[in-house]
């Protein structure tokens, strides 16, 4: 790995935490236009399973100690893909990205013989503003997979909650009991098998990846038709720096989509995150998804924000 002379690049530490969170706020303020990031969201990319700190990131500070980049490998299941992140400050160290993913893919490669497979797919994503860094991964070998569009709607101007469809009923899910985690769980299981790329998780592995997300627990819902389960709402607290609700996975059971499930879903959560003062809702969308849930979504009032592209390539195993 090239680095500068008189930079430094070493393996982190929760100490450095806060180093790591400025370069990171840089690189988000150039790709999103804001801070998407915060020092708990850093301490527990770091110590999430399957990343071990001393081998899996890196930190790269200039002579003054300064940190300017930072990557990680991250893979939440411990199966299927590696995510790759290479962030940097873009004004003063855009010139280190392709190394570091050089060094990154090194990494990948062992892992990929550690776990005694041919190869690992990397993945990684890409914002509109950063043309340099789809090419640097084009001259990598990555290719464009897909896109992810983020959509938003004011929580301002939110309408009444109408009634609900017929037979359709919607309850906060009770996360003190272990008959509605598991149902819950089923729910989003089952629905998404049928999308691009679901690698399914069971439910010890999915409860023990809640902690990361689950701290608005009255802002998830579960829905009936008729008596029986239908649909789930799971909301996240990664919007509220932008005092916003956010959506990260709406399920319906293939049985009772097109019935009004998954919009209703949305209004109760749109009318908990209005009720609580938050300014906006929203949500990000696969769009190689086959159920074209981006109609859905317009309808109830979202609208497309942003846009995210990913990257991918396959990385043969250390030695293959």
């Amino acid at each position: 790995m090239t680095i500068p002379a008189g930079w430094t690049a070493r393996r982190p530490t929760l100490d450095d935490v806060p180093a790591i969170l400025a370069v990171v706020h840089a690189a988000d303020t150039f790709a999103v236009g804001y801070p998407d990031f915060d020092a708990e969201d850093v301490r527990d990319a770091l110590t999430a399973p399957f990343v071990d700190m001393a081998r899996d990131s890196w930190l790269v500070t200039d002579p003054d100690g300064t940190a300017v980049a930072w990557t990680i490998l991250s893979n939440p299941t411990g199966v299927g893909r590696e995510w790759v992140d290479v962030l940097v400050d873009p004004d003063r160290a855009a010139d280190l990205r392709a190394p570091l993913l050089a060094r990154l893919l090194d990494r990948v490669a062992e892992r990929a013989a550690e776990r005694g497979l041919p190869a690992l797919t990397a993945r990684t994503g890409v914002y509109a503003p950063e043309t340099r860094w789809a090419e640097e991964l084009v001259e990598a070998g990555f290719t464009r997979l897909k896109r992810y569009i983020r959509m938003t709607r004011s929580l301002a101007d939110l309408p009444a909650e109408p009634a609900l469809p017929a037979g359709v009923t919607i309850r906060p899910l009770r996360a003190d009991d272990e008959a509605d985690l598991r149902l819950f769980q089923r729910i989003f299981d089952t629905a998404f098998r049928d999308t691009p790329d679901y690698e399914p998780v069971g439910f010890d592995a999915w409860r023990e990846q809640l902690p990361s997300y689950g701290k608005v627990w009255d802002e998830w819902f579960l829905a009936e038709v008729d008596g029986e389960p239908a649909g789930a709402l799971q909301s996240s607290d990664q919007g509220l720096d932008q005092d916003m609700g956010w959506v990260r996975t709406l399920s319906v059971l293939p049985a009772y989509r097109r019935r009004g499930v998954g919009a209703a879903l949305l209004r109760r959560a749109f009318a908990v995150y209005a009720a609580k003062g938050r300014a906006e809702a929203g949500l990000g969308v696969d769009l190689a998804n086959p159920t074209t849930p981006v109609t859905l979504y317009r309808s109830v009032g979202l609208v497309e924000a942003r846009w995210t592209d990913m990257y991918e390539r396959s990385v043969p195993a250390a030695g293959v």
